[in-house]
């Protein structure tokens, strides 16, 4: 984490990943601050709706170029 940045939506955090990219995320959405609710997702179920982003995205790539 680099550093916190506070607006009136709340606390956020800004972080660098790989050492070249930020990423900026609402305390809600990590592991400080309020506890997490309990309908929040599992790394496995990110992990699977993220393969199916990009099977959903391959697919509607594969089928813009054939109908050109």
């Amino acid at each position: 984490m680099l550093f916190e940045r506070r607006t009136r939506q709340g606390l956020w955090f800004v972080c660098e990943v790989d050492g070249k990219q930020r990423a900026t995320l609402r305390q809600e959405w990590t592991d400080r601050g309020v506890p997490a609710a309990d309908q929040r997702l599992a790394a496995e179920g990110l992990t699977a709706l993220r393969a199916v982003i990009d099977a959903m995205t391959a697919h509607c790539s594969s089928d813009h170029r054939v109908g050109e």
